[in-house]
C-alpha cells in the first residue's frame, strides 16, 4: 500500500489531484448515538439498508440478521445462506436475493416472511450482488467465476451469464443510461455491462487506484466513487471513465456509498478503523470533511439515504484478532448539517 503525503499531489493522470490536507478536515459530522449488539461468529460481509421498510440487513456466516433500525434491535434471520456475501433488494417485488458464496448459488426471500421461496445456481462464489429496476433483474458477481450471474427477480431464471475480464467485486447500475458497473479487482479496472444487451462494453483502467473494492454511483452528476486497496477514494466520470479527482482514505478500505441527498461519499476502512467522508462539492472536486473513528476490523457500511445515517459492522478485538460473540453495529447518525 502506498503513503500519501499530506501536500497536493499530482497523481500521474491528468486532472487527478490527491488531497491529503482534507485527513485534518472538520470532526463532529458524524458521531457514535448507539451500538446494536448482534452476537454469533466472526465473519460477516455486505450490510443493506431497506429505507422503507426501517431495516439493515447484515450477511453473516451462514445466515442474514434483519435489524428494525428504528428499535436498535435484531427482529429475525434469514437462514440458510452458506458464505453469504451481499444481500439485495427488490422493495417494489418484496423480494430480497441473497448471494450465498459458498454453494455458489442465490437465494430468493420473501421479505414479508423471511422465507427462501428458491435458489438459483450461479458461478462459483457469488459476491456482491445488485437489482436493476427498470428491468427487475439481479445481477451477482461471482468472484472465482469472473463472471456475472443475471437472474429475472420475477420468475428466478437465469437470463444470462456475462464473462468479466477477472474477480468482480462492488457493482451499481444506473437504471436511466442502461448500464451496470463493476470493479474488477484483480485487473485494477471498471468493466461496464449494457443492460439491454447483456454484454461488456468497455473497460475502463483505474490508475493511479490499485485493487478496488467499494463502488457507489451519483447517477444525477454521472460520477462513481471507487475504494482501493491504496489508499484512495477515486471519482470516475460514468460515461468516458475518465478519473476526475481522489481523495486519500484508511488502510484496508472494502464499503464504498454515495449520498444523493447530502452529496457526501464515505468509504470504510477496516486496518484503520476509520469512515473517510468526502463531499462532492462539484462534479470535479471532492473534499474530505470527516475522518470518522469506528472501530478496528470495522470493513463494511451501510448508508440510510433518509436519515443520512450510516451503519458499520464490527468486534471487539484481542491481540488483532476478533473476539467470538462481540459481533455488533456501530451506528452513527449525522449530527450536523451537510456541507453544501
Amino acid at each position: 500500500m502506498r503513503k500519501i503525503t499530506a501536500a497536493l499531489v499530482l497523481a500521474g493522470v491528468t486532472g487527478v489531484m490527491i488531497v491529503g490536507a482534507g485527513l485534518q478536515a472538520q470532526d463532529g459530522l458524524y458521531k457514535l448515538s448507539k451500538t446494536i449488539a448482534v452476537g454469533g461468529g466472526t465473519s460477516w460481509d455486505y450490510l443493506t439498508v431497506d429505507a422503507g421498510a426501517h431495516r439493515l440487513y447484515v450477511a453473516h456466516g451462514t445466515s442474514i440478521n434483519v435489524i428494525d433500525t428504528q428499535a436498535g434491535a435484531v427482529v429475525g434471520e434469514i437462514a440458510d445462506t452458506p458464505g453469504v456475501h451481499g444481500f439485495a433488494i427488490a422493495a417494489d417485488l418484496g423480494r430480497g436475493f441473497s448471494s450465498n458464496g459458498r454453494e455458489n448459488k442465490v437465494s430468493i426471500v420473501d421479505l414479508k416472511t423471511l422465507k427462501t421461496l428458491q435458489k438459483v445456481d450461479t458461478g462459483m462464489n457469488p459476491d456482491a450482488i445488485l437489482y436493476e429496476a427498470s428491468k427487475k433483474e439481479v445481477y451477482a458477481f461471482n468472484g472465482r467465476g469472473k463472471s456475472a450471474t443475471v437472474i429475472d427477480a420475477r420468475s428466478g431464471n437465469v437470463v444470462a451469464t456475462i464473462p468479466l475480464a477477472g474477480k468482480p467485486e462492488t457493482g451499481q447500475a444506473d437504471s436511466k443510461a442502461g448500464k451496470v458497473y463493476v470493479n474488477i479487482e484483480d485487473q485494477n479496472a471498471i468493466q461496464v455491462i449494457d443492460t439491454a444487451t447483456h454484454t461488456v462494453t468497455a473497460t475502463w483502467p483505474i490508475a493511479p487506484g490499485e485493487s478496488a473494492t467499494g463502488m457507489a454511483i451519483d447517477t444525477d452528476r454521472h460520477l462513481l466513487f471507487i475504494g482501493c486497496d491504496n489508499n484512495l477514494m477515486l471519482m470516475i466520470d460514468s460515461t468516458s471513465g475518465k478519473i476526475v479527482y481522489s481523495v486519500p482514505v484508511g488502510a484496508g478500505v472494502d464499503s464504498t456509498w454515495f449520498d444523493p441527498g447530502t452529496k457526501l461519499a464515505y468509504s470504510s476502512a477496516g486496518e484503520a478503523g476509520t469512515v473517510t467522508i468526502a463531499h462532492e462539492d462539484s462534479a470535479t472536486v471532492l473534499k474530505t470533511v470527516q475522518t470518522l473513528k469506528t472501530a478496528r476490523g470495522g470493513r463494511t457500511m451501510a448508508l440510510d439515504p433518509v436519515t443520512h445515517t450510516i451503519y458499520v459492522a464490527a468486534t471487539d478485538q484481542a491481540a488483532g484478532k476478533a473476539v467470538a460473540n462481540t459481533f455488533k453495529i456501530l451506528v452513527f447518525p449525522m449530527s450536523g448539517p451537510a456541507p453544501k
